[in-house]
């Protein structure tokens, strides 16, 4: 039985994270997964479910696009989790906390198989540096009210947003739910999990 970790960063992109106690190998690209564990307190090297105010970052072992637990005092140490909730196989029913940069998709395989996987938790993580994605307003992480998106609804910097760009004032399940303000609702097409279908847009 292995464990395997997806981290998504941003909207729609996905890294493999594990960590070196397996030893395993990782298959890169979205919904990839990888064994992962980490080293407890004590130093040992069993692995262990990810906790809330644990610590993650690239690891210098196995390449730049996997990651693993470090000790948040560690210098390799880049995020620290949030929050820690239920894992889900419909990524978008999951709603991070404000402030979140990134989400990892912990999942769990079984007879040495590195696609794939059970989920059983995801990882609500910010970064440890000044550099926060998942801010309202600065491009990243979930979409989130005070976010900024083009005519296409993708999420953009509102710094770099232009006039025909939109400021997000709602995430609503139907157009008549739009705040006061609203010039510009954006219907999605369905998504399974997805709290809400329609993007209320108002002036930037």
């Amino acid at each position: 039985m292995t464990l395997g970790v997806v981290l998504a960063v941003g909207f729609g992109a996905s890294q493999v994270l594990k960590d070196e106690d397996t030893g395993a190998s990782s298959s890169p690209g979205p919904g990839a997964s990888s064994s992962s564990g980490a080293s407890d307190p004590s130093g040992s090297e069993e692995s262990r479910s990810w906790e809330k105010g644990d610590c993650g970052g690239p690891d210098p072992e196995k390449g730049s696009d996997s990651y693993r637990m470090f000790d948040c005092d560690e210098s390799g140490a880049t995020f620290k989790a949030l929050e820690i909730m239920d894992g889900s196989f419909m990524p978008e029913s999951v709603q991070c906390p404000a402030g979140t940069d990134l989400i990892i998709e912990v999942s769990i395989s079984y007879g040495g198989s590195e696609a794939g996987g059970i989920p059983t938790e995801t990882v609500c993580g910010r970064n440890l540096s000044d550099d926060h994605p998942g801010d309202a307003g600065a491009g990243g992480g979930q979409l989130v009210e005070g976010d900024c998106v083009d005519a296409k609804a993708q999420e953009i910097a509102c710094a770099s947003a232009g006039p025909a760009d939109h400021k997000v004032l709602g995430l609503v399940k139907e157009k008549s739910e739009c705040p006061a303000g609203t010039t510009a609702p954006i219907e999605l097409m369905f998504a399974i999990g997805r709290p809400f279908d329609v993007i209320c847009g108002g002036k930037v």
